[in-house]
């Protein structure tokens, strides 16, 4: 059996950024520093912070006065923001920037008296964020279906922006729905979706037409790992998303020639490297790097740690 990996895969720069954030804040405070949510969506990233003396809260009530908090990657409402502030936390925002430009834009278009409509799932962590940085109605949704039930004030004034981890076959659909059932609506350009997003999903699409199986290494509440799964599933290749060795079951290796490995953004290089050791185990003898998009992104420290 042949492994051929796809590139890109892993950690992108909102992810690096955000892991450093809590890195330099360990160095520069100690133990312990609260996280608002998780960090970034992988089990083995979260239990290693956790066991350097980082603690993950769901809300800001569980930290103590006067600590030291860093905002998750996903970004966070005006209201946390306010909250952090009343109560005199340290703060520490490690919000992706692209996610950041997504606020921006949605406060733009809600500032011209724009209904906003935004592209995603509900619950996930970015989606709240963003709700809660724009003023006035928000639609969330994320399908046709939901597009075609939509109810507006004024078709006029609309706009959209989208989640930056979403599928972006999907996207495209929705925004395509919208357009066509309200032509003047105004949002970003497709590309305008996370760099990283779009590179791991073409990475997909490069590699399912030459393999029999497709391993996503990710954690089940990654929404960009889910997707590249998705998208395997869509090219007609068996696709898996897991985030350890022990996960590979040896079914799914006996009609499989070609094995194709990728990873989430949110998904250590690590981790890839012990999936391979793992089949190498189970009978695969060569594993070949894919060519892909290069990504040189690098995103600034916050002022906080910058100082």
């Amino acid at each position: 059996m042949e492994v051929r990996l796809a590139n890109p895969r892993g950690f992108c720069a909102g992810v690096d950024r955000a892991i450093e954030i809590v890195e330099k804040a360990l160095e520069l405070h100690g133990a312990p520093v609260y996280v608002l949510h998780e960090i970034v969506h992988n089990r083995h990233v979260l239990d290693d912070l956790s066991g350097r003396g980082v603690k993950f809260v769901k809300r800001l009530s569980e930290v103590p006065e006067g600590a030291v908090v860093i905002y998750s990657a996903h970004g966070v409402s005006d209201e946390v923001v306010a909250e952090g502030e009343r109560r005199g936390f340290r703060v520490i925002d490690a919000t992706c920037p692209l996610v950041t430009k997504v606020h921006v834009q949605a406060q733009r278009y809600a500032g011209d008296g724009r209904e906003v409509i935004l592209i995603g799932h509900p619950g996930h962590p970015e989606v709240e964020g963003t709700r809660g940085r724009i003023e006035g109605k928000v639609h969330v949704l994320s399908t046709v279906e939901e597009v075609e039930a939509l109810v507006v004030d004024d078709a006029e004034r609309l706009s959209y922006v989208t989640q930056t981890t979403l599928s972006v076959d999907d996207t495209r659909d929705a925004i395509q729905a919208l357009v066509q059932r309200f032509p003047s609506i105004q949002g970003p350009a497709l590309e305008d979706i996370c760099y990283a997003t779009q590179n791991r999903q073409n990475a997909i699409r490069d590699l399912t037409p030459g393999i029999d199986l497709l391993i996503v290494v990710g954690s089940q509440n990654s929404s960009n790992s889910s997707r590249l799964r998705e998208l395997g599933e869509r090219k007609g290749v068996p696709s898996y998303l897991i985030d350890d060795p022990d996960q590979i079951r040896t079914e799914w290796l006996s009609e499989s020639r070609v094995i194709g490995v990728t990873a989430g953004a949110s998904a250590p290089e690590v981790l890839v490297q012990e999936i391979i050791t793992r089949l190498r185990a189970l009978g695969v003898d060569s594993v070949r790097e894919t060519e892909g998009e290069p990504e040189t992104v690098v995103f600034k420290m916050p002022r906080e740690l910058e100082r």
